[in-house]
């Protein structure tokens, strides 16, 4: 069977323009995206009775992960500014991926982090990162 493995050229990172507002700005210029990595919780449910002295465990609840954007740095722009106004408010925005092939995924996220770099003899980044608040909607 031929491999169905692509690359991540043209996928697209949005943020809502302001929390409920249902409309979505594009993040300029993102060079990599590390999408959110959801991992459940493992809780001990080990016991008097658990079956021969083995340890007995159960799934917990889900986190949804964080995401971490890597991109050129823009001082003043339009994409600088959402983010700046995303972190300062200290509440989760809606935030979007859309996949090459077309695949969205749609969560909240709460802005954390954001890093520029202006190195000397090399091109200016940030990174910009946050926290994944409830589940993601895939379609």
């Amino acid at each position: 069977m031929t491999t169905q493995a692509s690359i991540g050229y043209g996928t697209v990172f949005s943020l809502e323009s302001a929390p409920g507002s249902g409309s979505f700005v594009r993040i300029a210029e993102i060079d990599d995206l590390t999408p959110p990595n959801e991992k459940a919780d493992v809780l001990d449910a080990t016991n008097f009775d658990s079956p021969d002295g083995y340890k007995e465990f159960i799934a917990g609840m889900v986190d949804p992960g964080d995401l971490k954007a890597a991109m050129n740095f823009l001082p003043g722009s339009a994409s600088e500014t959402l983010i700046l106004a995303a972190r300062a408010s200290r509440v989760s925005y809606a935030a979007k991926i859309v996949f090459p092939a077309g695949q969205t995924w749609i969560f909240q996220l709460l802005v954390l982090e954001y890093a520029p770099a202006a190195p000397a003899d090399k091109k200016m980044t940030c990174t910009v990162s946050g926290k994944v608040s409830g589940s993601i909607a895939r379609s």
